[in-house]
């Protein structure tokens, strides 16, 4: 019985580790760029699948694909991304755009899809340089069969060769709805809204973990993007690409927080002040050290003392409740003091005061006289 315990404890200890590890490989694609945030391998795959370039518009923008996790502007909700169109002959380019300001738009990415005089169509995604770095380049992996032997035992001179078909992972990029759609007699050119349509509600975006960890399954049927080298994908059509970047857009308040690293690890640039507010300020913790400057001016403290006052008051000083503020030399000029005093003056104040008496001009004491009371008194029998 405790053996098959531990044998259930093991198994159910190797199933939770399972997103863990995936998790750790999706997190070794991080470019430290705002790109992070928009997977163009998902990208490349939701706009082969469209029927038009409206419906890749639309799902690319909504929540629950969760592919749109880009947030230019750092306001923690997900931007919408327009689909902007620019056709030469066979040759498309479909730039993917923000809006950042009212007067500022960023170009996030590129796809050019291009046919040739054969009829050969070619399909690929750039990343804008400024999110995703230089020559970020993704595109359909190659349909090509892999060729085998029926019977690898077999050993005469001529052995029989079978095809075996593509994986079905692989798309083939003449076949896909979108291409076909742009190459058919009823295309019409799709021209994005001025502002985000009414289906679009901007949404929270998500850790930038949580978020790989739910797209990485799109890298399979791709290859390119390697940012820092190892990117054997090149563009093929580069005079498309070149009348690209005629009109690229790009954004000062992008470069900006690019440059500070805002844009790193999901991080909107909510941070902490390490300096101290200069100026007037108020302290709650009570204070055991006796102050050994003099108090000028008119001026309040919050802070008790523990410490005997042994200095003078001088001029004019109003007391609303006695004070425990220790003080080693006189207090100079009119000061108010809102706390309690429990110090006896040394010294009688020289400034003219009002006291509880009735009487002006002598003071009375704190305590009665064990002799003869001056004025009105009776004679003691």
């Amino acid at each position: 019985m405790r053996n098959n315990f531990l044998t259930l404890l093991i198994l159910a200890i190797t199933l939770l580790s399972f997103p863990v590890l995936s998790q750790t490989e999706s997190d070794t694609t991080l470019l430290g760029l705002p790109g992070d945030n928009l997977d163009l391998f998902a990208v490349l795959e939701l706009f082969q699948k469209s029927k038009t370039i409206e419906e890749f518009e639309k799902t690319l923008n909504t929540e629950k694909t969760g592919i749109n996790n880009l947030d230019l502007n750092l306001d923690k909700k997900v931007d919408f991304i327009k689909v902007v169109t620019q056709q030469k002959d066979k040759d498309f380019t479909f730039i993917l755009q923000v809006d950042v300001t009212e007067k500022e738009k960023q170009d996030v990415a590129v796809i050019l899809v291009s046919k040739d005089k054969n009829e050969k169509v070619t399909l690929q995604i750039v990343g804008d340089k400024d999110l995703y770095g230089k020559d970020y380049v993704i595109e359909p992996k190659p349909a090509t069969a892999a060729k085998s032997t029926a019977n690898p035992a077999y050993k005469e001179p001529d052995p029989v060769v079978v095809t075996i078909p593509a994986p079905t992972t692989v798309v083939v990029v003449e076949s896909a709805p979108i291409v076909q759609y742009v190459y058919s007699p009823v295309y019409v050119p799709y021209y994005p809204p001025p502002m985000p349509p009414p289906y679009f509600t901007a949404f929270a975006v998500v850790a930038i973990g949580v978020y790989h960890h739910n797209n990485y399954y799109y890298h399979g049927g791709y290859h390119g993007g390697y940012h820092g080298g190892g990117n054997t994908v090149v563009i093929h059509n580069t005079n498309n690409y070149n009348n690209y970047n005629n009109s690229r857009n790009t954004s000062n308040t992008v470069n900006k927080n690019n440059s500070n690293g805002n844009y790193n690890g999901n991080n909107n640039g909510n941070k902490a002040s390490a300096n101290q507010t200069k100026g007037s300020s108020s302290s709650a913790r009570p204070s055991t050290t006796p102050s050994n400057n003099a108090s000028k001016g008119s001026s309040a403290s919050v802070r008790p003392s523990t410490t005997p006052s042994t200095g003078q008051s001088k001029g004019t000083s109003a007391s609303a409740k006695p004070s425990t503020t220790p003080a080693t030399s006189q207090s100079k000029g009119s000061s108010a003091s809102s706390r309690p005093s429990t110090s006896p003056s040394a010294q009688p104040s020289k400034s003219s005061s009002m006291g509880s008496s009735s009487r002006s001009g002598n003071s009375s004491g704190a305590r009665p006289s064990g002799g003869r009371s001056g004025g009105g008194g009776g004679r003691r029998r």
